[in-house]
């Protein structure tokens, strides 16, 4: 593929590379993920009216831009950009004999013309979603919503949560890279009484997606209107689930997750998701954090991912993409087409010292089925995954190299942090034909910056160039033409108020 030039990115990097400072406000800090975390949130009152007046507004203004240069342009795939200007604004209320209340709204609006070619319907939008309102006729327009919306009641150790929300484990995120958090419909309490031990359970209902202007199925593939993320399994059609399931398009999940440090230097977690009548995951994980002398610590970390059938793989088939079933599984690649049993391995070693972190993950997918995990928290998030990949399909094996360097804390360029990847996946190219997923390398960079001349204000700047194998044109035959290559470009300013 025709790899940008890799001055490209040091210029960049210079460029932003002033005296700064990390961006944070007297309220806020605002993660690499992008998702906020309130430092400073109102406190008990003595009154409900006192709930309102002493309740506080969290403000946020955001543009992103995205470019996209494909190695082989057709007239479905083409060079192309967008960009979006929006915000959102929180309410916080304070909390009466522990209750409380959060609302949340999301906005933005698209700063381009409608991603339609001629008399064609393009919709490059679900690659740079969220930057606008993607509907299905080609056209954008701006969208809005209250993507929160939740009562709170603290209570000792124990906090519960009811209503439109955020919500973060392995599986599970609220992934705010873009313009408009991924949240859920759902209750959730989490306790503290058991010593250096947090237990969260959750009864999650509905889902809306980034580019979504309303809560749908957590499950169910349809696109526009319900589950339609890179990671949705297209086999789960409200038809097909209707046709050779229980029936139930809106089913509820249970999610349930415990993390426990009792152990100095270790830290374990588990994590359970159910869906009845689908399937059932659980994932357990361990990080021993080494001392290495005075200044350097090596922490080798290890996960397991299962995933147990209850009804999806005879619905939608093993893989992600809906066309292998029982009949045809073994002309796919996959050796029982109407179940979704799968696991994944992973293991990772993390070098730190100071402002530099150096890491190297490896996954292997079993030669099962797919992972199913639409809900934007990635299986294989923190060992291999980088930006924009799916690499849980079966029979994968990963492996990737991640280095970071905070040159602020580093006492060199104060605000200034930058992160790069390399990732490679090597796919079953039995299933290649069934999945379009071919192997390929990927590099990626983020920069962060702030500047002490404009507080709470942080730019980001994202690259990635994927390198990947042609296309098959049958279960065995590699094509020729390669619409799976490309460059990527991202740059992102957030202002808190």
């Amino acid at each position: 593929m025709k790899l940008v030039n890799l001055s490209i990115v040091a210029a960049a990097t210079c460029l932003l590379a002033t005296s700064a400072h990390a961006l944070k406000s007297e309220d806020r800090t605002v993660k690499g993920n992008y998702q906020v975390e309130y430092t400073k949130v109102p406190g008990a009152v003595n009154s409900i009216g006192e709930m309102f007046t002493e309740g506080e507004v969290y403000g946020r203004l955001r543009s992103n831009m995205f470019w996209w240069d494909w190695d082989n342009e057709s007239s479905a795939v083409q060079d192309n950009n967008m960009w979006g200007v929006g915000g959102s604004l929180v309410y916080k209320t304070g909390y009466f004999h522990g209750f409380g209340a959060t609302a949340g709204f999301y906005g933005t609006v698209p700063m381009h013309n409608d991603n339609t070619l001629g008399t064609g319907i393009t919709n490059y939008g679900k690659a740079g979603k969220d930057t606008y309102h993607t509907r299905s006729d080609g056209t954008e327009g701006a969208m809005g919503n209250f993507a929160e919306a939740y009562l709170e009641y603290k209570n000792g150790k124990s906090n519960i949560k009811v209503g439109r929300q955020g919500i973060d484990s392995m599986m599970l995120a609220t992934n705010d890279t873009k313009m408009i958090p991924n949240t859920f419909e759902a209750a959730v309490i989490e306790n503290k009484d058991i010593p250096n031990t947090s237990i969260r359970a959750g009864y999650i209902m509905s889902q809306k997606l980034r580019d979504h202007q309303t809560f749908h199925s957590l499950i169910e593939f349809a696109k526009y209107s319900a589950n339609d993320d890179s990671g949705a399994h297209k086999g789960l059609t409200a038809a097909n689930i209707r046709s050779r399931g229980a029936g139930d398009v809106d089913p509820e999940m249970i999610l349930l997750t415990v993390q426990n440090t009792s152990v100095p230097n270790l830290k374990l977690n588990g994590e359970y998701v159910g869906l009845n009548g689908f399937f059932n995951t659980a994932i357990a994980e361990a990080n021993y954090k080494i001392k290495l002398g005075d200044a350097w610590t090596l922490t080798p970390g290890i996960r397991y991912l299962r995933q147990m059938d209850d009804g999806a793989g005879k619905i939608g088939g093993a893989s992600l993409a809906g066309t292998v079933t029982a009949a045809n599984a073994a002309s796919r690649g996959y050796t029982a087409g109407d179940n979704v049993d799968g696991s994944i391995i992973m293991a990772r070693l993390v070098a730190a010292n100071g402002p530099l972190e150096l890491s190297a993950g490896y996954s292997k997918i079993s030669d099962d089925a797919d992972i199913i995990a639409p809900w934007r928290g990635f299986p294989t998030g923190g060992y291999t995954r980088s930006m924009a990949q799916v690499d849980w399909i079966a029979n994968t094996k990963n492996w990737a190299v991640k280095a970071v360097y905070d040159f602020g804390k580093a006492g060199m360029i104060s605000g200034l942090k930058v992160a790069a990847d390399y990732e490679n996946m090597n796919f079953d190219d039995s299933k290649a034909f069934t999945s379009t997923f071919t192997d390929r390398d990927i590099f990626h960079v983020d920069v962060w910056q702030t500047f002490k001349a404009l507080p709470n204000t942080e730019f980001k700047f994202r690259f990635a160039t994927v390198d990947a194998d042609p296309a098959y044109t049958s279960a065995t035959v590699q094509g020729t033409v390669d619409n799976n290559s490309y460059n990527e470009y991202r740059f992102e300013i957030n202002y808190l108020f």
